[in-house]
Parts: C-alpha cells; structure tokens; sequence
C-alpha cells in the first residue's frame, strides 16, 4: 500500500467521574485547570467513536497528559479505552508527560499528590509514579517497538513499510528539563541514521513542543519547551526529519523551521482536546510520493454531554480563560460584588478584595472603550477610511480583543495587515514600544524577543503569519 494514516490526540487530561461530586471544591479545581474537565470522559468517548468508524486509519497516537491527576483511577478507565480502540483493530501507541504521575524526591514535577473532591473538600488518593508508567503502557507501544530507549521509555515504530515513527518520552526531571539525556539523545540519532539508510521516512512524536507557538510564549515559558531543543532542532536538520507532532501548550499551531541549505521541519502541535480549541487531526503519508498531509477534525458535538444549546466549541470555550474573561468584563463593569464572587478560581480574589473600587473603574474603561478610540490612541485615526471609522466608533475594542482570545488556542485569528484592526492595534504597540525603550522598562523588555518590539511580536497572534492555516498543510516528506 502507498498509504498509511493515523490519528492523533495529545491533552486528553482524563479525570475519571469516581474522583469528583459537585460542590465547591471541585468547582473551583476545573476553573484552575482551564479545561472542561468534568466532561473529559464523554469527550474522549466521542472521539474515539468517530476514529473506530474510520475502517480505513489502523493506527492511533496518544502523546501525553493522557489523564489529569495521575490517579490510578483514571489511568484504569483510559486503559479500557485503549483496550476499546484495539479490540476495534487499531493500533495504538503512547507517550505519557507529567500530568500522568506525581512527582517523588528530586523530581520538579509539579504534581505532587492526585485528589478527589467530595462536595465540601479535597481527598487525597493513590497516584502513579513515573518509574511505573513503562510496564502499564507497555502494550502501548514498547510492545511493537523496533528499538526501545528503557532510560526514557522512549521507541520506534514503522508506520506502513517506508516510515519510522520515534514516540519520545520526557526522561528530564518534569520541570526545568522535559527532554531527553544524553544517552537518550544518542539512541534518537541511531533511529535517524539507521532510518536514513533504509531509506525510510523519519516522524516525531513528543510531548514538549520543540517550537514555541509564538515567540513571546519562549520569552515566558522556555522550560515548556523541549529541553534542549537548539540541539534537537540541529538533529532534525542534519537528518532532513521534515515533521515533529507535539502537543502540551493546548494551542493549535503549525511552525515552520528552516535552517541551512534548504533544510527545514514542521512543528505540528496539537490542542488539547478538552479546552475551546480542542480537535484532534489525521495525517496521511503517500509513501511513494512522500507527500504528507495533515488535517484537522472537531466534534460538533459531544455525546453524554449536556450543554443546553451550546455546541461543544461554545461549551468548552466558556470554561476557558478567554471565554471566561468575555462573561467576567461586563459582569465586573456592572456588579464588583458578582465579579469577585464568580471570579474566585481564576484571579487573586482575595488581593483584588483591597482595590474594588480601582478594579470596578478599570473593568468600565475596558468594557466602554471603542476601536475609535484605540486608534486614536495610536496615532493611526487619520489613515482610516470614512467606512473604517464609522465602524470603528460603533466597535467595541473589546470585541476586537475577545476575537483574538477566541483564536489564542484555535489558531488562524483573523486580523491580517489590510485589516482596520491589525492597523490600529499595531499603532497602540508601537506607541507602547517607544515608551517601553523611552523608560527603559525592563520587565517588559524581558518577554519581547531579542532583536524584536512588541509591535513586531504581537504580528503572530493578530493572524497566522506562520504557515497560513494552523488547522492543515500538505508537504513533501522527501
């Protein structure tokens, strides 16, 4: 066959219905995660439905974070599942991240003990240690494996005849490393080489993205990255690897790599399926013509879940943070008392307590404040058009920031240079720049990338300047 396929989902973050009831303590956990976690079993059911009736894809990846707590509860019902998509004929082969254990010793994992929730308060109960997870998950993958790396737990699969599939698994300490070592390292290269000599086309799969969605997310986060990614991305190049499959930041992104002498990879990150962005995506290899193409899917809706009339996106996006701030803002513009109250789990509550008054005038301001004005402000009210202005005085700058927050984790948002947004958004950056530089303020200068502005940075999240659609792309793997 000149085809293979396979699925991929990343961020699962199962919870098993066993470790929570309603009440408060729970309440205040989801909104802490971020994520639809009460619904996470229905979720993942849907979608496995949707894989197991595709007769033609064989072939499943599960790239960490597959449960939230690390509980053995949850990690027993994920197995079932698994169980469910091999009993359906697909093969499936995982990889596992901090999320799927709790940390011991030295280890900076910041998961440190699974919990249950009872209406009034928070239980703990037994968690998996990461020296445990091989043996579980080992008909997983290791299983089939054609070389395993036992330090990290690491493998290598063929998927079809012609293409070999490295799943990596994080043998770094959970927090200030999530890479492989050195000897890990020298096994992956053996993998490249060796695949590179059969002729075979080489794919990677790992938890930790190698390339940061957006630069601004390096200048934050860097240890969220793979550890030792400037290495990795040299191993890549030396050995033409054209496509890494990651996930972890819950965004759904597609980033372009290119080095010397026309070498170049594809950082394929995954969003996490139970937040606002959540899909999972199909790739196929032509192995003939060693075109590789890769799309998204998402479920219109969610079997089991009741979510009144709102589709599983407009359900899921209300428990993330951009779809939490878009009922929180007006909320807090007419009623402080309401704000603080519904805020609880999400902000500082009891820090905001002592500025009420300073919080409520700020939330106005923000809920009051049109496009006019923003543009106004930077400078750039003269270049719009009569249309551009009309619509500009009748468009809340609120609306312009919730369209953003809605595509932070989907990807693709829309405000291209041609639009009036792009133009008066990046005006007020470049307002902001020079006072940045004017005053020398450095705890901003630290999260702008060197050699950049903030104007220049804010470029990739105003719309999809990488590869121009985060959802698919079609490539040659040769």
């Amino acid at each position: 066959m000149s085809k293979t396929s396979f699925y991929l989902i990343t961020d699962a973050h199962y919870m098993s219905k066993m470790n929570w009831v309603e009440g408060k303590p729970f309440t205040l956990r989801e909104r802490g995660d971020q994520i639809a976690l009460r619904a996470t079993p229905e979720i993942l059911d849907t979608y496995l439905d949707m894989i197991i009736a595709d007769k033609d894809t064989d072939t499943v990846l599960f790239l960490g974070d597959n449960v939230d707590d690390g509980d053995y509860v949850s990690h027993a019902e994920f197995i079932e599942r698994l169980e469910r998509l091999k009993s359906a004929g697909k093969k499936v082969y995982l990889t596992y991240a901090t999320h799927d254990y709790c940390g011991a010793g030295d280890d900076e994992n910041n998961f440190h003990l699974a919990r249950a929730y009872t209406e009034d308060k928070v239980e703990y109960i037994p968690f998996m240690r990461k020296h445990e997870l091989f043996d579980y998950y080992f008909d997983y993958g290791a299983r089939q494996a054609l070389s395993v790396h036992r330090e990290s737990g690491s493998y290598s699969v063929m998927l079809g005849d012609k293409a070999r599939l490295v799943m990596i698994i994080d043998n770094g300490n959970g927090r200030s490393h999530c890479g492989l070592f050195e000897d890990g390292m020298r096994w992956l290269e053996g993998q490249l080489s060796e695949a590179e000599e059969n002729g075979e086309y080489e794919l990677i799969a790992v938890h930790h993205p190698i390339l940061p969605p957006f630069e601004i997310y390096r200048q934050l986060g860097e240890h969220e990255l793979y550890g030792g990614y400037r290495k990795m991305t040299e191993l890549l190049l030396k050995y033409n690897v054209r496509a890494v499959f990651t996930g972890h930041t819950h965004i759904q992104s597609i980033k372009k790599y290119e080095g010397e002498n026309c070498r170049f990879f594809y950082d394929i990150s995954t969003s996490a399926l139970a937040n606002s962005g959540g899909k999972m995506r199909k790739v196929t290899l032509n192995t003939e013509s060693g075109l590789c193409t890769v799309e998204s899917i998402i479920a219109d809706s969610i079997k089991g879940l009741d979510s009144g009339a709102l589709s599983s996106y407009e359900y899921m996006y209300s428990l993330n943070f951009p779809g939490i701030w878009e009922s929180l803002l007006p909320l807090g513009a007419k009623d402080i008392n309401a704000f603080l109250s519904e805020a609880e789990g999400y902000l500082p509550v009891d820090k905001l307590q002592k500025h009420r008054a300073l919080l409520q005038l700020l939330l106005r301001r923000a809920d009051n404040t049109t496009l006019s004005r923003a543009a106004k402000l930077g400078r750039v009210w003269k270049e719009l058009t009569p249309k551009e202005k009309d619509r500009a005085k009748s468009t809340p700058l609120k609306e312009v920031m919730f369209v953003l927050l809605r595509h932070f984790y989907t990807g693709n948002a829309p405000y291209t240079p041609d639009t009036p947004e792009y133009r008066i958004i990046n005006g007020v950056l470049k307002r902001a720049d020079r006072l940045i530089n004017t005053f020398n303020i450095k705890k901003f200068k630290s999260i702008i990338p060197p050699d950049s502005s903030l104007s220049e940075s804010a470029d990739e999240l105003l719309y999809n300047n990488r590869t121009g659609d985060d959802d698919g792309i079609c490539f040659s793997l040769k």
